[in-house]
């Protein structure tokens, strides 16, 4: 017999009972009842159930071990009496009598519970990240985590894609947020950057003759974390494609995604289309380029039935100034003035001088609007707005006025709310949507000037033409985001691949061609020498797992995740270097300094 197993502890079944076995594992917990001691010992497959009586040689050992020690019994596999069957374990028909209990390895005091997994503060899970990691839940979603990575690899191979790694080291890029930096001990005073994503060889790639290019590639990224992203590193699925337009990565893509999430769904229903929806659309219906589609609620705007109206708030501002638009946000089910005045008191709190509202209720037979809006407008444009929105008696609708681009965020909010607090969005589904047509640029207030809004290596839409004769801020580019539940799981473009085009972009924004050249060499040159037309895409890994195990952080789909404050509690990083080392990098640390 093996020295330690013979089966795991998720192995043993009735057809086994009568067999002499060897287990080895970690004690869950013990249980005494009545002189019989009953430990269950769990391993990475599952849990089974140990019996040591008086008589047996083995409890005396049993009677000392404790929670998440690690033993190697050896026993014989017995039914369990039909009144103590334990349906939710696949071993619970069985049960394993000992005959002699070898103790592996003793275990302190424990931190945090391993049974029972009740809240734990952060910092010490993140500590003891070992034992969390034994932690029912926990273990079984960074299993799931692998399992989900091996299905997209599977699913990215059927479709014709190939597998390449692409450097860690590397050299700086815009990606959107900070880069990490590597100092250099050959070259005094340089650096290196970890990349933000491969974004530049994955173009290369397709530069170089490869048609479908993917990898589960790790991107680091100095940024604030935040509960749907990791401070530090992420993975991503990355692909690039050749001689493709924005509609062929769309539907290449949809039924990889697709399978992976019903797949792992268990059962949940995963929409079968994945509408496209401009980018523009989607902030006027949504007030969200990642927009919820579980939440019925779209808005309209109802401008015209404020213009000149008796509310004199909205009507004064509609006459003071042409861009000025009300905006509906319908409320099925809501039509009662205690949730309009908690919606109201909720809009207070976010900052907002409030939320107006209207309520419609039967009355004479047929639907009235009540609320202050309504008396101040008057029961015509209050029906038309009824009409319009298709509401009815029980229900109501808020409004918000302005300029669209200053309160569509706070619109999208409200919302969600909405949504929320009235029990209409349903949560046990997968709804995904594209958007598109993103806005190629957009002004930087702080810095009074153009920058890009999204990735600089896209196509604009209208390619030179559009870059020399267009509104800069008017320019769309074959850029789209994957959407799903509110969250964006992905993200990409399709590239800008002709020279003339690259410097002409960058420079409307303050970039010529010297710095171009001089950041992005390696793919300028490459572009010079005849590039395919080509496009791709990021899927953040992390995100879907998130949402197939219906965590609500990606701490709890991440191995060794950093804290809140990109710390890593368990190996104790960042640390400080020793001062050999920054001799050897020619790097002197500063001290911080004070505010005044």
């Amino acid at each position: 017999m093996h020295r330690y197993r013979s089966h795991n502890c998720a192995a043993l079944r009735k057809s086994d009972v009568g067999t002499n076995v060897r287990l080895s594992g970690w004690v869950h917990r013990v249980r005494d009842h009545g002189g019989l001691l009953f430990i269950d010992m769990r391993d990475h497959y599952g849990m089974t159930q140990i019996v040591a009586d008086p008589d047996s040689a083995a409890f005396k050992i049993a009677e000392t071990v404790r929670g998440e020690w690690v033993i190697c019994v050896d026993g014989e596999v017995k039914a369990r009496s039909d009144d103590t069957i334990n349906a939710a374990l696949p071993t619970g028909e069985v049960e394993i009598y000992a005959r002699n209990i070898e103790v592996l390895s003793a275990a302190k005091e424990l931190p945090l519970p391993v049974f029972g997994e009740p809240d734990y503060p952060e910092d010490v899970r993140l500590k003891y990240r070992f034992l969390d990691l034994r932690r029912e839940t926990l273990h079984r979603n960074i299993v799931r985590r692998t399992e989900i990575i091996a299905t997209v690899r599977n699913l990215m191979g059927g479709v014709g894609f190939t597998e390449f790694s692409t450097p860690i080291l590397t050299a700086s890029s815009p990606e959107g947020a900070r880069d990490f930096l590597v100092p250099s001990r050959i070259h005094n005073g340089m650096f290196y950057a970890l990349p933000q994503a491969p974004q530049q060889y994955k173009q290369l790639i397709m530069a170089s003759g490869f048609d479908r290019y993917f990898q589960i590639a790790p991107c680091f990224r100095d940024e604030d974390p935040r509960a749907d992203r990791l401070p530090g590193e992420f993975y991503q699925l990355d692909l690039e494609m050749s001689f493709v337009e924005q509609e062929d990565v769309l539907q290449t893509i949809e039924p990889v995604i697709g399978d992976v999430f019903r797949k792992f769904a268990e059962g949940k229903p995963v929409s079968e289309t994945f509408p496209r929806i401009a980018y523009a659309d989607a902030i006027r219906k949504y007030g969200s380029d990642k927009p919820d589609l579980r939440n019925p609620i779209e808005m309209e705007a109802v401008t015209e039935h404020f213009a000149g109206s008796g509310f004199k708030v909205f009507a004064g501002m509609i006459a003071n100034d042409p861009k000025v638009e009300v905006w509906a946000i319908p409320a099925k089910t809501g039509g009662s003035r205690a949730f309009c005045d908690r919606m109201n008191s909720w809009a207070q709190g976010q900052g907002q001088p409030g939320l107006g509202y209207i309520f419609w209720r039967e009355e004479d037979g047929g639907v009235a609007g009540a609320g202050p809006l309504a008396k101040n407008i008057g029961p015509e444009r209050t029906e038309a707005i009824r009409t319009q929105l298709g509401l009815a008696a029980g229900d109501a609708c808020f409004f918000v006025a302005g300029l669209p681009e200053k309160f569509s965020g706070f619109a999208g909010d409200a919302r969600t709310r909405v949504g929320t607090e009235l029990g209409l969005v349903d949560t046990d589904r997968f709804e995904f949507c594209w958007i598109v047509d993103f806005p190629f640029y957009e002004w930087n207030d702080d810095e009074d000037k153009l920058d890009f809004s999204h990735n600089p290596f896209s196509m604009p839409q209208g390619g030179m033409d559009v870059l020399e004769n267009g509104d800069p801020l008017a320019i769309k580019a074959y850029q789209y985001d994957l959407v799903c539940n509110g969250f964006e799981i992905a993200s990409g473009g399709i590239r800008n691949h002709i020279p003339e085009l690259m410097v002409k972009a960058f420079g409307l924004v303050g970039l010529d061609e010297t710095i171009v050249e001089e950041r992005f060499g390696g793919l300028y040159r490459a572009f010079q020498y005849g590039a395919p037309p080509h496009g791709g895409l990021g899927a953040g890994l992390d995100r879907i797992v998130m949402l197939l195990v219906g965590a609500k952080n990606l701490r709890e789909v991440t191995m060794f995740p950093m804290n809140q404050q990109a710390q890593d509690l368990l190996m104790g990083a960042p640390g400080y270097a020793e001062p050999a080392q920054l001799r050897d990098l020619g790097l002197r640390v500063l001290p911080t300094k004070k505010e005044e």
